[in-house]
């Protein structure tokens, strides 16, 4: 029987069908003879409403829509790590090698998982056992240092009828049968679909208590980050969204990782993928792409496909995480992607909002971020996913709707400087318009793992550079001079923890990452510098015999000198303030 749903109008992406009653909303449908891959958006009596994730050129009224009867989906399974994949799951280095080209051919439909590929797989489940949505019933090693778990999708249960033997199996092969209350027979094969637009359910969704240690001074001693919690960065153009992300990406103690390039430059991606290929994870001393998937939708990609890669990234995260991973996603940027959505809603004539955004911008931001989550899993493990991302405000205008709406859904919020990156502090958060609403909700666990004290050199450290910011304000007027010694001394101090302690050299082995006891120990010596330099002050030294003592210049360097392992150094900084300080007063 011919195909009676033909294009009738297109508008960019926008393609439209009259007089169907063929589709429903959501469905993943095939668009012309090349068969692009699209979504059904809207639907009236008269017309529906396609949304097309490939360029349309060339596209004529009258080529045939095919129907999927599913929502736009994912594949899960293993295969997805060490991959870099396009908006909707295309795996880019399959296409190119097939292809020839470093460009997506159109109607390229390539699997999203290598079908050929191997895996040596562990059935752990037995004839008999009993198993509900979320179960592990087979295993294999995804790389070298992450173990896949094949999970039964999460509407299924049932008992096992059948197992196959140990041994090597390909991602549609059937390892376990199940059969469920009613006798149907379920073949669970090494993979899964699931829409990109349903989160993955879970058991209970937990408050989050447990810090994401990213190895960054500003980030964890500052403004911290929970597993499970959600974070923005932004920034103008040049002000380091993209390489702060990258830093984290390396360093942060997250299982997995989930990069998606959201509309960036190529070039951006190019670096990521060229950066991650020789980067060691210190943890396993492997490649860092052993635990990374990457997807990319650069700028020069088609425009509703930029629109749905950040429903495929956080997809992925979910699976990992229901697996009892703890997984972070970069996405980056989500201005990209909210463009996109207003690019789309032109094209559709609906009613355009504030800057011409959609009015359902804040929803759909909400969606996003509310799929960050720390969670007890259906399989009783615990998981979690973390959302950092990036925004990019035209002419670093943080007013903008994009910003504000990112600001009401994510907890923290690390404001980038372009003065700061332009005077190459990095990581150039600016610590007076940033903020973390996890500080409170994460004493405890920096009471246990890190001491008492870590929080209370915080609160110091957070105060000086408080009392700097207004004092600044006093000399911007009339200068420094008029200053008593006591404020002169909060100045020189809260300009050694800003040179000293909150910019960090990425490209020393040394500073790049900064462990926990290391930070608060760099803390605890410029305190005590600053304790034993009013006690100067109060016996009326001058400050300009502290300055001349060149404590100060040691401690800027002490980030550098003091490597990670060998911590005890650290005292040796406390005995020569103490014998500096003795020689003062005693001359």
């Amino acid at each position: 029987m011919e195909n009676q749903d033909v294009i009738y109008g297109i508008n960019g992406p926008v393609v439209t069908v009259r007089n169907s009653r063929s589709f429903s909303m959501m469905e993943m449908v095939f668009v012309g003879k090349e068969r692009l891959v699209g979504e059904i958006i809207g639907i009236t009596d008269k017309v529906t409403t396609i949304q097309v994730y490939e360029e349309t050129t060339g596209l004529r009224p009258g080529e045939p829509v095919f129907g999927t009867g599913s929502p736009m989906n994912v594949t899960l399974g293993p295969g997805i790590l060490d991959n870099i994949f396009d908006g909707i799951e295309r795996p880019l280095k399959k296409i190119a090698d097939d292809s020839g080209s470093v460009f997506i051919s159109r109607g390229s439909n390539v699997p999203a998982l290598d079908p050929d590929q191997l895996w040596e797989v562990t059935v752990t489940a037995q004839v008999g056992d009993k198993l509900a949505g979320g179960d592990v019933y087979a295993e294999c090693p995804e790389t070298k240092i992450i173990r896949h778990k094949c999970l039964v999708p999460p509407s299924l249960s049932g008992t096992v009828t059948k197992v196959a033997a140990n041994g090597k199996y390909r991602v549609n092969d059937t390892v376990v049968e199940l059969t469920d209350a009613k006798g149907n027979k379920h073949e669970l094969t090494l993979c899964q679909k699931w829409p990109i637009r349903t989160p993955r359910p879970v058991a209970e969704r937990m408050q989050p208590r447990i810090p994401l240690v990213t190895g960054q001074r500003v980030i964890d001693t500052l403004f911290p980050v929970a597993k499970g919690g959600t974070a923005a960065i932004p920034g103008g153009f040049g002000s380091g969204k993209t390489m702060t992300q990258h830093q984290l990406a390396k360093w942060c103690d997250a299982d997995i990782i989930i990069y998606v390039g959201c509309g960036e430059r190529g070039n951006e991606m190019a670096q990521v993928l060229q950066e991650f290929s020789e980067l060691i994870d210190p943890k396993s001393g492997r490649p860092m792409t052993d635990r990374t998937t990457l997807i990319a939708n650069t700028s020069n990609m088609p425009v509703a496909a930029r629109e749905a890669s950040i429903y495929t990234g956080i997809t992925l995260a979910e699976y990992y995480r229901d697996m009892g991973y703890h997984v972070a996603m970069m996405a980056d940027s989500t201005s990209r992607w909210a463009e996109a959505l207003r690019e789309i809603s032109g094209r559709l004539e609906e009613m355009p909002a504030e800057e011409g955004f959609p009015a359902y911008l804040p929803s759909r931001l909400a969606e996003f971020y509310e799929r960050a989550s720390y969670t007890k899993n259906l399989n009783g493990t615990d998981g979690s996913i973390t959302i950092i991302g990036a925004v990019s405000p035209a002419g670093a205008d943080f007013s903008e709707p994009v910003t504000q709406n990112t600001k009401r859904f994510t907890r923290c919020f690390w404001a980038l400087d372009k003065n700061l990156a332009y005077a190459r502090h990095y990581p150039a958060i600016n610590w007076m318009t940033s903020y973390s609403e996890y500080s409170a909700d994460l004493q405890d666990w920096f009471k246990e793992n890190v001491g008492e004290d870590f929080l209370e050199y915080r609160r110091q450290t957070n105060n000086l550079l408080q009392e700097e910011n207004k004092l600044m304000e006093i000399v911007k007027l009339i200068g420094s001079d008029v200053l008593p010694d006591d404020q002169k001394l909060v100045i020189e101090i809260a300009r050694l923890i800003r040179v000293g302690f909150l910019q960090q050299n990425a490209f020393h082995a040394e500073d790049t990452f900064v462990p926990l006891e290391k930070q608060k120990l760099m803390m605890k010596v410029i305190l005590h510098l600053y304790q034993k330099s009013r006690q100067l002050i109060a016996a009326s030294v001058p400050i300009s015999s502290i300055m001349q003592s060149g404590l100060f210049d040691k401690l800027v360097k002490m980030k550098y000198d003091v490597p990670n392992d060998k911590l005890d150094l650290f005292d040796d900084y406390i005995a020569e303030i103490d014998n500096t300080v003795a020689e003062i007063i005693n001359n």
